[in-house]
């Protein structure tokens, strides 16, 4: 397995942020991308990644495979621990909740939104409700607007949001719209978008986001 990042930046402990990813077209190689990027004790993070319930599972496997932390898909109810990745299945909506003082993941098989179930919207909503200024999210390549108005809704919590930047989306259509309705904070280069987390989640000691 994988100990990154590269370039010899040290890292504090893991902080109390919790990171929440959307994709859609392009988006498999660049949640690797990112995730290669992050040490085994990262942030805990949840993501939505458009893809049919058939695959989503090999996905998790084979990104559990090349990154440092340990990557599965979600379960609902299970806690959202520091070093662990979920993945939404293909069939549910990701949601995060908070049950008696912890946090937990959500599944649902409500109705699609914006065409799409898991729809990147539904976990960054609740992410805006239920963390506010504790949350990273980041809106990643994907045709469409899925994930732009949950991306807003954190950043007017508070939560630190981040799209990728057009040169490096295979197609930049989500993160467009977010960008075009002021919903992110920084628009950053799929290279450095594993840095900036790190720097956002204050794990990061030396450093800098190229």
């Amino acid at each position: 397995m994988q100990v990154p990042p590269e370039g010899g930046v040290a890292l504090r402990a893991p902080a109390a942020r919790i990171v929440f990813i959307g994709a859609s077209t392009g988006g498999t190689e660049a949640i690797k991308k990112i995730l290669v990027g992050l040490p085994e004790r990262s942030p805990p993070i949840l993501i939505v990644q458009h893809m049919p319930e058939t695959f989503t599972p090999s996905f998790a496997r084979r990104l559990d495979g090349l990154c440092a932390p340990t990557v599965k898909e979600a379960e609902d109810g299970e806690p959202v621990l520091a070093g662990n990745v979920y993945l939404s299945p293909g069939h549910s909506h990701l949601a995060i909740r908070r049950t008696a003082g912890s946090l937990q993941c959500a599944l649902s098989r409500g109705e699609a939104v914006n065409r799409h179930r898991p729809s990147v919207d539904v976990l960054f909503r609740s992410a805006a409700a239920e963390i506010g200024t504790a949350a990273i999210g980041v809106l990643l390549t994907g045709m469409g607007k899925d994930g732009a108005q949950g991306l807003l809704q954190m950043r007017r919590a508070g939560a630190w949001t981040i799209a990728q930047d057009h040169d490096s989306c295979v197609v930049y259509g989500m993160p467009r719209e977010a960008a075009s309705i002021g919903a992110a904070r920084e628009i950053v280069p799929l290279d450095a978008i594993a840095l900036h987390v790190l720097q956002r989640a204050g794990l990061v000691v030396g450093g800098r986001a190229g």
